[in-house]
């Protein structure tokens, strides 16, 4: 019984002693602007003191918005906005002195009806004269 304690104290102690302190946050976005009328993923990373990265959620993260609504990481987007972009922030809950705002605009141009085949994809473009 005593040896069981002691793994489950040294197990304990070490995960406190190599644990990593959040030096910076940053976003990752995965495209340029927000589709409407869907779940956009808003990616925020942690840069930690030993220099590796780590993905937050918003478990870790406040996030907070001038139009829409967030359910998780996802900035919820009505399908007609009534703006042309969104700022968003996200804080860090553990530490709130760090956390980020950006301005990120909402897409335009609307979806193709088709998408091309994997043929017209792949096939070279003929060059104009």
């Amino acid at each position: 019984m005593h040896k069981f304690l002691l793994i489950v104290f040294i197990s304990v102690l070490g995960k406190g002693a190599f644990a990593q302190k959040v030096d910076s946050i940053y976003f990752h976005l995965y495209t340029d602007s927000l589709k409407k009328g869907t779940h956009n993923y808003i990616n925020v990373d942690a840069k930690l003191s030993n220099g590796r990265w780590q993905p937050l959620t918003a478990k870790d993260l406040t996030f907070t918005t001038d139009y829409g609504h967030f359910s998780g990481n996802d900035l919820v987007l009505p399908e007609n906005p009534t703006v042309k972009k969104v700022t968003v922030k996200a804080v860090l809950k553990s530490n709130t002195e760090l956390w980020l705002e950006r301005t990120i605009w909402i897409k335009t141009i609307p979806n193709p009806d088709v998408l091309p085949t994997t043929d017209e994809v792949l096939k070279p473009r003929k060059k104009k004269s």
